[in-house]
């Protein structure tokens, strides 16, 4: 069957062309222009040699250039691989390397860095300056020089099952494995998101997740192209530019993890007018209830519904889908089309009940075809025709499912499983806690030890002893933390999760 993402670009131009598309500073694109300037990308990038199924690697933040290139590669028949523009050049050399990219596309304060890793392996690199940027480093040619060949409308033809994104995972146990997500899938994913969002020309979000992370592309763009809706690119989250942001644009939509959450919060929220504000949208890590119900009360109006999914399942899987129909600490239910079950050790399937707790699978139309390059990674994981996690969670009688952690995180002390989502759940409630994580040491007598890694609030005053005599009024005991650290702020990755790889 063929079909070409792209489409959903050319679909929206068409039936509403002046339509806002992307709002960048004082710089607005309507769909007319995206779709005719991503067209001369897609005939820049056919005229440097490249063809049907080449790999680009996307370098970007958020800035209309990246809506550009990732259309303009799919109209193309290419593979975008977008990457993080703050990786080093061993890093981005691995990427370009695993990916076999023939050509990349990078901001210009990451082009030193990218230019060294693509030198070593004659990869052409083409840079994207801010307006009043930096001079281009040697080597390389201005993005512009892409959007000069002249609009030809094509969308080249590719079959749905084909690669659409190489999205490579965190890596956090291993070299990242590049996730094949396919036209289809991602299609999939933009309509079900934006059906299940009940997104409409009508809307405008506030893009702060980055745009090169599943949830950013996936969940936000997507079902925004998919049905006509306006994004605001943010290029780097900052609290207060995100509010600026939402009033001035008369935002709909904010999609965020739960730490661009508890930043808005840190603001003054009492003076600003976010009344336009119709849907909150939490994903990435567990939501704190504390948190959530601060900000339900701070923004009057605003029901914050948490989902759930992985790069691995073109974002969202699950989702609580309406104030009406949602469990706080829920991942939600099941999407249009998704399924998803709970299974124990010997991958047998477990009954409801938060007494059955076991590793969530998954399968569907949006899950990936597979690990490029890696058929032993790709068994494992999609072995009987299931997407396995890493996730241990259960599910309740009302097909409502709970993740209770990482698999890799939980903690055995003593012979006692410890999640540490539940541990973190305690801390946050305590009033002088503003960022928590909890993990765990070996320890010669226990196994395991319970540590918890803490930010206060600021101004704010607490000890160690009075935080584990905290949680011992709130958890049994083997559940306690024996160790608290305290930090000024939690390490956190490109999309704001809290990085407990690097706590370790």
């Amino acid at each position: 069957m063929g079909f070409n993402l792209a489409t959903v670009l050319r679909e929206s131009a068409t039936a509403e062309p002046e339509q806002p598309l992307v709002h960048f500073g004082a710089r607005t694109l309507d769909y007319r222009q995206v779709d005719e300037l991503s067209g001369r990308v897609a005939a820049g990038l056919r005229a440097a040699g490249l063809r049907r199924g080449d790999k680009v690697v996307v370098q970007l933040p958020n800035v209309p250039e990246f809506v550009l290139a990732y259309f303009g590669i799919l109209k193309a028949g290419l593979v975008m691989v977008p990457l993080n523009p703050l990786l080093q050049a061993p890093e981005i050399a691995y990427h370009l390397t695993d990916s076999g990219a023939k050509l990349l596309v990078t901001f210009e304060s990451a082009a030193e860095e990218a230019v060294k890793a693509a030198a070593e392996f004659d990869v052409p690199s083409y840079v994207v300056s801010a307006p009043g940027g930096e001079a281009r480093c040697a080597g390389t040619k201005p993005f512009d020089e892409l959007c000069a060949a002249e609009d030809t409308g094509e969308i080249i033809a590719v079959e749905a099952g084909d690669t659409a994104v190489l999205l490579y995972t965190s890596g956090t146990t291993g070299q990242p494995k590049g996730a094949e997500l396919t036209h289809f899938e991602l299609f999939m994913a933009a309509t079900v998101g934006g059906e299940t969002f009940r997104v409409s020309s009508d809307d405008v979000s506030v893009v702060a997740l980055p745009l090169f992370h599943v949830f950013g592309l996936a969940t936000v763009l997507g079902p925004l192209v998919r049905f006509g809706g306006s994004a605001v690119l943010i290029p780097k989250f900052d609290a207060g530019v995100v509010l600026d942001a939402m009033e001035r644009h008369r935002c709909t939509i904010f999609s965020g993890v739960p730490t661009m959450y508890f930043a808005l919060l840190g603001q003054d929220l009492a003076g600003r007018d976010l009344s336009s504000l119709r849907a909150a949208i939490s994903g990435g890590a567990a939501m704190p209830e504390e948190v959530l119900r601060e900000f339900e009360r701070k923004v009057p109006g605003v029901v914050v519904l948490e989902g759930y999914g992985l790069s691995e399942t073109a974002a969202i899987a699950t989702f609580n889908f309406s104030a009406q129909d949602r469990k706080i600490g829920s991942i939600g239910r099941t999407l249009w089309g998704v399924e998803m079950t709970v299974f124990d050790g010997d991958d047998n399937e477990l009954p409801p009940g938060p007494e059955n707790i076991g590793e969530l699978v998954i399968r569907g139309h949006s899950v990936m075809k597979g690990y490029y390059k890696r058929p032993d990674a790709t068994a494992a994981a999609l072995r009987g025709g299931w997407l396995h996690t890493g996730d241990l969670g259960y599910r309740d009688e009302e097909g409502y499912f709970f993740v209770v952690d990482r698999k890799k995180d939980l903690i055995i002390r003593g012979g006692y499983n410890v999640y540490p989502r539940e541990v973190e759940e305690a801390l946050y409630s305590h009033p002088a806690v503003r960022e928590a994580a909890v993990i765990g040491r070996p320890d010669a007598r226990m196994g395991e030890e319970i540590v918890a890694v803490v930010a206060f609030q600021p101004e704010a005053r607490s000890d160690a002893e009075e935080l584990i005599a905290f949680c011992r009024e709130r958890l049994a005991g083997y559940k306690c933390p024996r160790e608290i650290r305290v930090l000024d702020e939690l390490p956190k990755g490109p999309s704001g999760k809290i990085l407990k790889k690097e706590l370790r």
